[in-house]
């Protein structure tokens, strides 16, 4: 079973990342499920999402404590929380970040790919400069970074299922994809 946990900020698009990333992997041949955890503040406070993913349907509801993959929304959240704790050897980080790798010498035994998704969600115009909206650009990347969506298959599901903006937002997947491909990450 392949599971992800995504920490984000309330209003950055990390709950429906997570229903995104499920309906791309369903989409693709596979099982999904997705559910998200936060408290009683919504707007700004610290948000987690889950998937799991499988080729046999999942019988279990519960968070993800060690996931294959983290992804991180809002750079900040690493100031307050362990976002590899549990996460499994071999794991991925994915930060949104304009500091790039060398800002987290503490991930250094993990894969880390960092890319700034929040220059492309405002290239897109998605949310506004002081609150991007990223999820769609961050699932771009990391359709890359794992290789396991086609580009074609991201776009076509956020096209059919972003809340608003849909062209904008499959642009802004699109750019964070061919970004991630072209530095090699």
């Amino acid at each position: 079973m392949l599971e992800i946990r995504f920490h984000g900020r309330g209003g950055q698009g990390a709950v429906v990342a997570s229903e995104m990333l499920a309906a791309m992997y369903f989409e693709s041949g596979k099982y999904s499920q997705a559910f998200p955890a936060f408290g009683v503040e919504r707007r700004g406070a610290p948000v987690l999402a889950f998937t799991r993913v499988d080729d046999n349907p999942i019988e279990i509801h519960y968070g993800v404590y060690n996931p294959d993959h983290v992804i991180v929304l809002d750079q900040s959240i690493i100031d307050v929380t362990n976002v590899a704790n549990g996460l499994k050897k071999n794991g991925i980080i994915l930060i949104n970040t304009d500091k790039g790798k060398s800002g987290y010498p503490q991930f250094n035994s993990f894969n880390l790919v960092t890319i700034d998704v929040n220059t492309i969600a405002l290239h897109h115009k998605l949310g506004t400069p002081s609150f991007p909206i990223v999820n769609t650009a961050i699932l771009g990347a990391y359709a890359a970074v794992t290789g396991q969506l086609p580009l074609e298959l991201v776009r076509n599901v956020i096209i059919h299922t972003a809340p608003a903006k849909n062209k904008e937002n499959a642009r802004a997947a699109t750019e964070a994809f061919n970004t991630i491909i072209e530095n090699g990450s």
